[in-house]
């Protein structure tokens, strides 16, 4: 795939993040991604900024941290984890300002952001990357370990750790507000004439 910036080849883009490591990315650039996710959806937000409102601390450090909105099937013997595909992010779209502006700067997910999102992700010099919905089972074999760190009483939709290798990722919202959903059929009818 081809981002806008006209880069041919993926990304290698690893963890910890830094703004300085995302602010050469561009809307529409594929990544892939190696180092450390947190799986958080819409409950594990709402508790995690339950617990910050209470005074209490995150269940993992924020700071550079990579949220991915997924929450895996059980692993199969021998697996790490199961199927682990993204879910749709607007869910998280309540928390995720408060968690960028805390200091997420990637989110990992599937479908469009609120305007207040992408306004925190160019305030934040964060961005948001895409997963491939009905990839599930391909995404699991980039996971190298998984562990519940917190929630557990949620199950699947708990807060794990998971060290991923050259997990593959679109660049959806770069760090300068540009959003592919919004750019990417914009330039297509552009190239067509309409």
């Amino acid at each position: 795939m081809t981002g806008q910036a006209g880069r041919a080849e993926p990304i290698a883009l690893g963890g910890p993040l830094s703004r300085a490591s995302l602010a050469g990315l561009r809307a529409g650039d594929a990544v892939r991604y190696t180092g450390t996710l947190y799986t958080a959806r819409d409950a594990a937000h709402r508790r995690i900024c339950e617990a910050l409102d209470a005074g209490g601390e995150p269940p993992f450090p924020l700071e550079g941290a990579v949220v991915y909105y997924a929450g895996p099937a059980p692993a199969r013997p021998g697996r790490p984890i199961g199927p682990c595909g993204p879910t749709t992010s607007y869910r998280m779209d309540p928390y995720a300002p408060r968690l960028l502006d805390l200091g997420v700067l990637a989110m990992v997910g599937k479908g469009t952001r609120s305007p207040e999102v992408r306004e925190a992700i160019v305030r934040n010099g964060a961005c948001y990357l895409a997963a491939v919905g009905g990839a599930a089972a391909l995404i699991a074999r980039c996971v190298r370990s998984a562990e519940v760190v917190a929630y557990e009483d949620l199950r699947s939709e708990a807060v794990r750790r998971l060290e991923v290798v050259d997990m593959p990722l679109t660049v959806v919202i770069d760090p300068a507000g540009t959003d592919l959903y919004e750019e990417g059929p914009a330039a297509w009818r552009a190239s067509r004439g309409r």
